[in-house]
């Protein structure tokens, strides 16, 4: 073993100690074994979650829980059998017996004078009947288990060997009988000419009954992790709590700590008073007494005191995992000591967290630098998406002015950047397309490049493959979260979109990749990207391109509706654009640039910056919000609505609630809302409270109705072709507030 970088959580499991509880019950409760390839459904339906995939590998080796035998009739079988405190002395040994898995004649709970007495005799055993079990146990050099001597004396033989017709003492004279368990009753036999396996077993549990009274000399007391249990780590109930990155091997395996009072706190806390104790009760422990998976405390730098599990013996060194912090280091034998019992009370304090979204490459070399890069030693908040054993996540930096999704940059980094649109200053560009304008002037557009055409040609691929494939469930989406790209069929075409906002289970909003557009659609209308399209699709950079006018006069102010929706009217449907690059803001990943309706772009005179400062566009409407309307559909976007700043507070949407069809607003109004008679009672959710004079309520009753109301607005609003209309005092319209 060399010390160098500190190691990851590895093997380590952070409910490793409430896992072996488990499977000491269960081991306790099967007296005939489990089989190991029958052990994880056996332990989901006995505790209702699944047992891991590194317990499971580990089992066989935590011989203080069970034993392990391989049947004679299937080699490559294993069977796992509780040890009990007598049995944990001669695992080592045990673990050697050949034998088979059958139904025991003793049953559980039944103490050996018990047994003795069930199996109690009518007669004594013939001496023909001794000799054919003499015979069949020499076959078996290594011993026979008792319970399983029935079956293969009646696969030898032929006949049924009526062992509850006599004690099983009486057999001392053929066979050394070595009892493994008092209760269930468990022995081995040995044929007579092996008798001296059995003297070896009952040395080997002298040396070790030895061995366990000086450590309790030594000690004081029994090692504690026999029999204390930490209790295993909950997660955080709060929405969005905080979490500090520890460590990654890959984006499946996050080494993260919950921050908070009952988390980094309560660690603290237990930590200093480690330091405390240990400076006045250090205790350690001799090197032959540690063994794996032992949980002890390592002093650490600036006489702390850490908890750790072993990992590793090799004479004086100790390679151990610090459960609290997640990674793992080599020591000294000198600077481990047992862990005392009033420090197994706090959850161990590191465990591990997937990356939502980055599953597909979540070895990959480049992503896993990047998320090292920008979440490694941060404390960010976590939004859980599936609160399982390893839970599902989406990691946010809020220290900026903006929420940063980290997930959603890191799978970035996976772009080829060769693909991307690659301008220049002072340069002029053709063929453009601008594929959407939002209401406070930017506008994106397609550029011609490298990467517009895989794109093209890559959706094209994915068009084929759903068109020949039948469709099943898995393509569509289980669990939208922001962040997550995905598909949308539109006008008879693929796009990419991202998720940028949740709405429900059945609503929500995305922007698309390639036109900068926003829009609200159903969750049913997203589509999984195929698993042999997953890499393109992902590695082609987003082909809309942030622009805005340049140099337009520094008194125009804020946009006005008529500013924005002439703007549109010039650009959207016009299919022979283009542009000249004036300047490059690379933190706002926006380009200056003059814009022209054909590719006439030598005269600045005929660019649209110079038609749009024009005074009448720009004159702004008193004592009414902006008004944000809905275009025609252009022919280069399969999305119409507009990008929707969330400082605005309100916007409102220019079509009225009940008529569709007419642009004027409706004066018929919704039902009255029922409400409860006089000293009668009613729930209220209490929208607006000015003073105790004047507030609003909502019923709670009618709230579901409310929501579904809305949820069909949202949808609505979003593919509705829309036209302004003049706002009049009193009457009813629907207003887009926020993101609803």
């Amino acid at each position: 073993m060399q010390s160098g970088k500190p190691a990851l959580l590895g093997n380590f499991h952070p409910n490793l100690p409430v896992i072996q509880s488990n499977l000491r019950d269960l081991f306790s409760k099967h007296s005939n074994g489990i089989s190991l390839s029958r052990l994880p459904q056996m332990y989901k339906e006995t505790f209702k979650h699944d047992l891991s995939d590194e317990a499971l590998k580990q089992v066989a080796n935590w011989t203080h829980i069970c034993t392990v035998q391989r049947p004679i009739n299937n080699k490559n079988e294993i069977v796992l059998f509780s040890s009990s405190k007598k049995q944990q002395n001669t695992q080592k040994i045990t673990q050697q017996h050949t034998t088979v898995q059958v139904k025991p004649n003793v049953s559980p709970g039944v103490s050996k004078q018990a047994s003795s007495e069930k199996l109690g005799a009518n007669t004594i055993p013939s001496a023909e009947l001794k000799q054919r079990v003499s015979e069949l146990l020499s076959n078996y050099t290594n011993g026979l288990w008792l319970h399983a001597l029935p079956k293969v004396f009646e696969d030898t033989f032929k006949i049924t060997l009526p062992l509850n017709a006599f004690k099983v003492k009486e057999l001392s004279d053929i066979c050394t009988i070595q009892v493994i368990s008092e209760n269930p009753y468990k022995a081995i036999l040995y044929a007579k000419s092996t008798e001296s396996v059995g003297q070896n077993l009952n040395n080997l549990n002298s040396e070790k009954q030895e061995e366990d009274q000086s450590h309790k000399a030594h000690s004081g007391k029994d090692d504690p992790d026999a029999h204390i249990i930490t209790p295993p780590l909950t997660i955080p109930s709060e929405a969005s709590p905080s979490v500090l990155v520890v460590e990654l091997n890959n984006t499946e395996e996050v080494v993260i700590r919950y921050v908070g009072e009952d988390y980094s706190a309560a660690q603290e806390r237990m930590e200093d008073e480690m330091k405390e104790f240990y400076s006045k009760n250090t205790n350690l422990v001799p090197p032959h007494l540690l063994k794996l998976g032992q949980l002890v405390a390592v002093k650490a730098e600036e006489e702390a005191w850490l908890r750790a599990q072993i990992s590793e013996v090799e004479d004086n060194k100790i390679k151990v995992v610090y459960v609290d912090y997640g990674f793992s280091e080599v020591v000294d034998s000198s600077k481990v000591s047992r862990l005392s019992k009033p420090f197994y009370s706090l959850p161990f304090q590191a465990t591990k967290c997937r990356l939502a979204g980055l599953d597909a490459f979540c070895d990959d070399p480049v992503l896993v630098k990047a998320v090292e890069a920008k979440a490694c030693g941060k404390i960010l908040a976590v939004e859980i998406l599936q609160k399982t054993e390893k839970p599902l996540v989406v990691l946010y930096d809020t220290s900026g002015d903006d929420d940063i999704n980290i997930n959603s940059i890191c799978l970035r980094e996976l772009c080829d950047h060769s693909l991307s649109v690659q301008l220049k200053v002072n340069s002029s560009y053709s063929n453009i397309i601008v594929t959407n304008v939002c209401s406070d002037g930017t506008l994106f557009c397609q550029i011609p490049s490298k990467g517009l055409t895989k794109l093209y040609e890559t959706l094209q691929k994915v068009e084929n493959y759903f068109d020949s494939k039948t469709v099943t469930s898995n393509v569509f989406i289980s669990l939208p979260f922001c962040g997550k790209i995905c598909l949308f069929h539109s006008n008879e075409k693929w796009a990419r979109v991202e998720i940028t906002s949740v709405h429900s289970s059945r609503t929500l909003d995305v922007q698309f990749l390639d036109s900068g557009t926003i829009a609200s659609v159903k969750v049913s209308e997203l589509k999984e990207i195929p698993s042999p399209f997953l890499r393109d699709i992902i590695s082609i950079p987003p082909q809309a391109t942030r622009c805005c006018l340049s140099d337009l006069p520094l008194n125009i102010g804020m946009w006005t509706p008529d500013a924005v929706l002439w703007l549109r009217n010039t650009v959207l449907n016009c299919s022979d654009c283009s542009i000249k690059v004036v300047k490059i803001d690379e933190g706002k990943r926006m380009m200056h640039v003059y814009l022209f309706t054909s590719k006439n772009f030598a005269d600045p005179e005929l660019s649209v910056n110079h038609q749009i400062a024009n005074v009448e566009l720009w004159k702004q409407q008193k004592n009414l919000p902006s008004i944000v309307t809905h275009l025609p559909k252009a022919k280069s976007d399969v999305c119409t609505r507009t990008a929707i700043p969330r400082k605005e507070q309100a916007i409102l949407a220019t079509k009225p609630i009940t008529e569709q069809t007419s642009t004027s607003p409706s004066s018929a109004l919704p039902p009255p809302l029922p409400l409860p008679k006089s000293s009668e009672h009613m729930d209220v959710f209490v929208s607006v409270a000015c003073h105790p004079g004047h507030f609003v309520f909502q019923s709670w009753q009618e709230l579901h109705k409310l929501e579904v109301v809305m949820e069909k607005m949202l949808l609505h609003y979003s593919s509705t072709e829309e036209k302004q209309v003049e706002i009049e005092k009193n009457k009813i319209y629907a207003a887009k507030v926020e993101n609803k």
